[in-house]
């Protein structure tokens, strides 16, 4: 890598899940046996990181913005309640990185002699700033008239779940947050099948039935829950809490990652509890179903076994074999991903409200673009999904030429 191409990656970033202080790896004379940093050094950038997270946004615009809702593929589509595609891999992988990004930020800070108190409350702010965020998305572009605005959501979920993360961080030593994970698992489980619902007893686990579905309602109220359901959501308080065990997964790996393992001992770590996890997550399937909407435990086992995986794999292509050309796009979607999110998300939803004349009707703009220009291009789930991939390309080239100029928003 040439001395300029180091030199734009020594980026320091701030952001949960894209954190500052990391810097890039210097070219391994035998990565295969080469020992890992002392984990009290300073830690290396990792760019298998900002390209496993820039592929996991790219898709999270993928499966969101499809040409019509009324031809799809099957994968690029969520389950419809128990069960899982890839679709439901994309936000648990994202807060698998958000965990593995905490222990090459946060770590090496309480390690370097930061005060406790000053890391968290700058946790809290970062979580109040996507928490707001998050909100700010759902009302636009109708910000006088919140009776209908759905409070949870995304980015309000991976607030909660970041902080409540730090705070276990912050409070516990590693075995005291394998514990913490263990509990919220074992505990939700517990909470979900054992507690009886008013209207529907102890362990119903159908849409709108559930725990989370009534601590809902009588939280938040049907007005400001997921409109396509009315009754329930998928990113509800109750199952926030397996959401944060998730998040601990992800600080895990990084333990791993910034470990004084060699590389080789650090792959098959990371391997192992892939394989592990994920067989877990099968076999807890059988009594508490994989299910991405109620965030069940089995879901995070299993989703969480497949982010070791797929991050043991990044890491080895990019970081240990050097081989970076194909990751380029995704590192920059990477780099600015909560931006691409958000402005993405305000973008597809301007699309739908401007409306223009097409005949004798009037129809929105991203209808007619459809119509126009990807409509004839074949079958309607084809068609589709041509629009979803140019959505997610424009955005590539945008979040590309913020990259090259250094440009990177961060909260």
């Amino acid at each position: 890598m040439r001395e300029r191409e180091r030199e734009k990656e020594r980026v320091r970033t701030d952001a949960p899940g894209h954190e500052a202080g990391d810097r890039p790896r210097s070219p391994l004379p035998d990565p295969l046996h080469s020992p890992s940093p002392s984990p009290r050094e300073p830690s290396p950038r990792l760019g298998s990181l900002d390209a496993f997270r820039g592929l996991t946004v790219a898709a999270m615009l993928l499966v969101n913005n499809p040409g019509t809702w009324s031809a799809i593929y099957p994968p690029l589509r969520h389950a419809e309640w128990h069960g899982w595609t890839p679709t439901d891999l994309i936000f648990p992988f994202f807060l698998f990185i958000v965990g593995v990004s905490m222990a090459f930020s946060l770590v090496r800070r309480l390690e370097s002699g930061a005060g406790r108190g000053a890391l968290l409350r700058k946790a809290a702010r970062r979580a109040a700033i996507l928490f707001a965020l998050g909100l700010v998305m759902h009302a636009f572009p109708d910000y006088l008239h919140l009776s209908h605005l759905r409070i949870p959501g995304v980015l309000q979920r991976i607030a909660l779940a970041y902080l409540a993360a730090t705070l276990i961080l912050l409070g516990t030593r590693r075995r005291g947050q394998f514990v913490a994970a263990a509990l919220l698992l074992a505990g939700y489980w517990l909470l979900v099948t054992r507690v009886p619902v008013p209207g529907s007893g102890p362990g119903v686990l159908e849409p709108g039935r559930d725990l989370g579905a009534w601590i809902d309602r009588a939280v938040f109220g049907e007005a400001h829950l997921w409109a396509s359901s009315g009754t329930w959501d998928p990113e509800g308080l109750l199952s926030t809490l397996p959401a944060i065990a998730t998040v601990l997964t992800g600080l895990f790996a990084g333990y791993l990652l910034r470990g004084p393992l060699p590389v080789t001992r650090k792959l098959a770590s990371l391997i192992g509890a892939g394989l592990l996890l994920t067989g877990a997550g099968l076999a807890w399937n059988a009594s508490f179903p994989i299910n991405k909407s109620l965030w069940t435990s089995s879901y995070v086992l299993f989703t969480s076994g497949l982010a070791f995986l797929a991050l043991a794999a990044c890491w080895l292509l990019i970081d240990v074999r050097g081989i970076r050309r194909w990751a380029a796009p995704f590192v920059a979607f990477g780099m600015n991903a909560i931006a691409a999110f958000v402005l993405s998300g305000i973008f597809a939803r301007g699309l739908t409200l401007i409306r223009l004349p097409a005949g004798t009707e009037s129809v929105p703009l991203k209808t007619l673009i459809y119509r126009s220009l990807f409509e004839p291009a074949g079958p309607p789930a084809l068609a589709s999904l041509l629009f979803a991939l140019t959505f997610v390309l424009v955005w590539m080239v945008l979040m590309a030429a913020l990259y090259r100029r250094r440009i990177f928003f961060t909260v």
